[in-house]
C-alpha cells in the first residue's frame, strides 16, 4: 500500500520508518524539510506540500496526520478536506479530543471522504517495539487501512495468551496490539482514557520512590534512617515483582544513569488527555480518586517540586521523549 504521512517527529518519523520495513510505500510532509530528507534518505517519497503529495499518491489517497492536537491538526485536515476526493481516507493518529473526531468524520462524510482515528501508543520506542492503537471509523475504512495498522502493530510476541479469551467474541487483532474500538471517535475516547491511567500509574511509582527517599530524612530518629539504594530497589522490582511495567522499566534506567535525577527539574506537564478523561467520568458520573489527584499533582508541581515529581519527568522523557516545562 501507499500512504501519506504527514508529520514526522518524535513519533511520525518512526510510523514512517516502520511502514517501509514492512513493505509498503510512503509520502511524506513536514514544514521541516531536513526531516523529510532523512526520511527520503531512507526510502521515502518526499512531498513539498499537502497538494504535492496528493498528486503522488494512490487513486484512493491515505493521509495518516501525525500532529499535535488542536490546531496543527485541524488546520491540516481542513486542507486536505478541501481537495480530498470521495473514497479517500484521513487518518488522525495523534492525541485528539474524541468530540473533534466525532465533528470532522461527519464533515468528511459529507464530501464522501472517510475518517479514522488512531489513538496511538508507542512513544519514540515505536519503531523496534511497534505501537498499539486504538482504532475508530466505519468498518470498511478500518478494514481498508489494516495492513498499515498490522505493520505498525507490536505483533503477538512473548507475551502469553491470556486464558480463557474467546476469540470469536472478540477482536482478533488485539493480541497483535490493536483494535477496532467502534465508531469515529471511540479510538481515541480508549487512548484518552489510557492516558488516565498512565497519569495513576505514574504517579503511584513516583510516590513511592519519594517515601523510600525520604527515608534518609535528618527529620527522623536516626535510628529509623534508612540510606536506601534506589538504583537496585528500583531493579529488583522488575524481577518478578507484581508491580513491575515498562514504566518501571524506565524508571531503574533513569536511576541507573543519575540516582539523584539532578538532570530533571520535576516541572511535570501534561498532554491534555488527562484532564478530558476527568471531564469525560464527570460527565459520566464516574468517581475517578487518583487519577484525578495524579493530574492536580502534575499541577502543582510546576510551583513546588518533589523528588518524585523528577521521576515524573524522568518516566516522560524515556517513553515519549518529552522535555519538561520551561521554568
Amino acid at each position: 500500500m501507499k500512504i501519506g504521512i504527514i508529520g514526522l517527529g518524535r513519533m511520525g518519523g518512526n510510523i514512517a520508518r516502520r511502514i517501509m520495513r514492512a513493505g509498503h510505500e510512503t509520502v511524506v510532509f513536514d514544514r521541516n524539510a531536513p526531516a523529510v530528507a532523512a526520511l527520503v534518505a531512507d526510502g521515502a517519497i518526499g512531498a513539498d506540500s499537502l497538494e504535492d503529495m496528493r498528486d503522488k499518491l494512490d487513486a484512493v489517497a491515505i493521509y495518516w496526520v501525525m500532529l499535535p492536537a488542536g490546531d496543527p491538526t485541524e488546520q491540516t485536515i481542513a486542507t486536505i478536506a478541501g481537495f480530498a476526493k470521495p473514497g479517500d481516507i484521513v487518518i488522525d493518529g495523534g492525541n485528539t479530543f474524541y468530540k473533534d473526531d466525532i465533528r470532522r468524520a461527519k464533515m468528511l462524510a459529507e464530501k464522501g471522504i472517510h475518517y479514522v482515528d488512531v489513538g496511538t501508543s508507542g512513544g519514540v520506542w515505536g519503531l523496534e517495539r511497534g505501537f498499539c492503537m486504538m482504532v475508530g471509523g466505519a468498518k470498511d475504512a478500518v478494514d481498508t487501512v489494516d495492513p498499515i495498522l498490522a505493520a505498525l502493530a507490536p505483533g503477538i510476541g512473548t507475551i502469553p495468551r491470556t486464558p480463557d479469551r474467546d476469540g470469536d467474541k472478540n477482536d482478533a487483532r488485539a493480541e497483535q496490539g490493536y483494535i477496532h474500538a467502534g465508531p469515529a471517535g471511540s479510538g481515541h475516547f480508549v487512548k484518552m482514557v489510557h492516558n488516565g491511567i498512565e497519569y495513576g500509574l505514574m504517579q503511584a511509582y513516583a510516590e513511592g520512590f519519594d517515601i523510600l527517599k525520604g527515608k534518609s530524612s535528618e527529620k527522623l530518629p536516626e535510628e529509623e534512617r534508612f540510606d536506601l539504594n534506589l538504583t537496585d530497589i528500583a531493579e529488583v522490582w522488575r524481577r518478578g515483582s507484581v508491580i513491575s511495567s515498562w514504566l518501571l522499566d524506565l524508571s531503574a534506567a533513569a536511576l541507573a544513569k543519575d540516582q539523584m535525577l539532578d538532570a530533571f527539574s520535576g516541572s511535570v506537564a501534561d498532554s491534555g488527555e488527562g484532564h478530558w478523561t476527568i471531564e469525560a467520568a464527570m460527565e459520566e458520573a464516574v468517581p475517578v480518586n487518583v487519577l484525578s489527584a495524579a493530574l492536580f499533582a502534575r499541577y502543582r508541581s510546576r510551583v513546588d517540586h518533589t523528588f518524585g515529581d523528577k521521576l515524573l519527568s524522568a518516566m516522560r522523557f524515556g517513553f515519549g521523549g518529552h522535555v519538561e516545562m520551561p521554568q
